[in-house]
């Protein structure tokens, strides 16, 4: 229940607001979530995921990046086969884009709009990331729903709440599971 808020965005009408808000920092190596400005490896508002590599796309309210993070999506692909980390497959956020697209089968989810606006993480999807202090971790996301219902409603189960299992290798130069 990682929860991931979000101001503004397209309202019950239709009407746009300028998204904002804090994101929500997780570090790997304590397995909490975090309000330091350095000591990060992911963070989270919304459906967008950032890490602490690279540089700001440019929304309001980003974390500023200062560390060494990057990541890559493993794809068609479970969580236990994802043994060994792909170096040369690691990107940083840039001010072109987040290193983890957003929308709807770019990145991590689906958004099906029948039922009503539904967030699914996409089967196969596997986030492995380099953290801020240069160690590695796998992230599988089961869920965008609080309390992660078996078979969530969007229109009665709360968003915006992440459940997601991972595995983190916290020694130095090791890229193995």
């Amino acid at each position: 229940n990682l929860h991931a808020p979000q101001s503004g965005g397209v309202d019950q009408m239709g009407n746009f607001t300028p998204i904002s808000g804090d994101f929500t920092k997780f570090n790997f190596a304590t397995g909490l979530t975090t309000t330091s400005a350095t000591d990060w490896d992911i963070a989270f508002r919304a459906t967008t995921i950032v890490v602490n590599g690279g540089v700001s796309y440019g929304a309001t309210d980003e974390p500023a990046r200062n560390g060494n993070g990057a990541v890559y999506i493993a794809s068609s692909t479970t969580m236990a086969s994802v043994t060994e980390v792909n170096t040369s497959l690691l990107t940083q956020d840039t001010t072109s884009g987040y290193a983890i697209a957003t929308g709807s089968g770019n990145g991590w989810y689906t958004h099906q709009p029948n039922p009503i606006n539904l967030i699914s993480p996409t089967a196969g999807k596997i986030l492995v990331i380099k953290t801020h202090d240069g160690k590695y971790a796998k992230v599988e996301i089961l869920s965008y729903y609080k309390d992660s219902p078996a078979s969530p409603d969007s229109l009665t189960d709360e968003s915006r709440y992440y459940t997601f299992n991972y595995v983190y290798q916290p020694n130095d130069g090791v890229i193995t599971f």
